[in-house]
């Protein structure tokens, strides 16, 4: 089974409370909903068809506890994403939740490497984070992370929680794929590659195979 992490995120790094306003409000947070003015429909086609390769969510205790509280109240019956990310198999890492009343789920204890490491060696499809930075980071650390997707918008707040800068380790990543929507998002496909290159700078030439154009 293949783990993918899909990550919203500003310039600046931030993937905190891209949904709305009172998303997430933690540690003060103030600035949600800046993803929402550059949705459009290329965005949508895209999302909803990477949620087609799950066969389910892995989630981290803030996200599943936002998931759960919003996910259920969405009642429109053309909205592409409801009735999956409602029915799919929720797989939450947590040691502090004890009840998990968005269903089907299954609690997976506080240590992520472990559980992740066994669900990745079983067959399927796609296991998929969605938000979660801090279990996304863990994962990326240990090299459980088969792709990672970054939507990335137009904006940069300057204030909130990110994916990367916490890491004790150099990630290295290869391009697989991207797209500019209409309105302005960039949608960056990766895979981990291990640690991060680094080289010296010797000229061009080095860079284009010749001292030419």
């Amino acid at each position: 089974m293949k783990i993918t992490i899909t990550e919203f995120m500003t310039l600046d790094g931030v993937t905190q409370g891209p949904g709305s306003a009172d998303e997430d409000t933690s540690d003060g947070f103030s600035a949600g909903g800046w993803l929402v003015p550059h949705m459009d429909e290329t965005f949508i086609r895209k999302a909803s068809a990477w949620l087609d390769l799950a066969d389910g969510l892995l989630l981290g205790r803030r996200t599943y506890e936002a998931f759960a509280r919003d996910w259920p109240q969405i009642t429109d019956p053309g909205d592409p994403f409801t009735e999956r990310m409602n029915g799919l198999p929720k797989y939450v890492v947590s040691s502090t939740l004890t009840e998990l009343p968005w269903g089907p789920a299954t609690l997976l204890g506080g240590n992520a490497v472990a559980a992740v490491s066994t669900m990745r060696s079983k067959s399927g499809r796609e296991l998929q984070v969605h938000g979660s930075n801090t279990l996304a980071g863990s994962l990326l650390e240990a090299g459980l992370v088969d792709a990672l997707r970054l939507v990335v918008a137009p904006t940069a707040l300057g204030t909130g929680r990110q994916l990367f800068g916490r890491n004790a380790t150099s990630l290295g990543f290869r391009l697989t794929h991207q797209t500019a929507t209409p309105a302005g998002l960039l949608i960056l496909e990766y895979e981990w590659t291990g640690q991060a290159a680094v080289a010296d700078y010797q000229g061009v030439a080095t860079v284009t195979g010749s001292a030419g154009h």
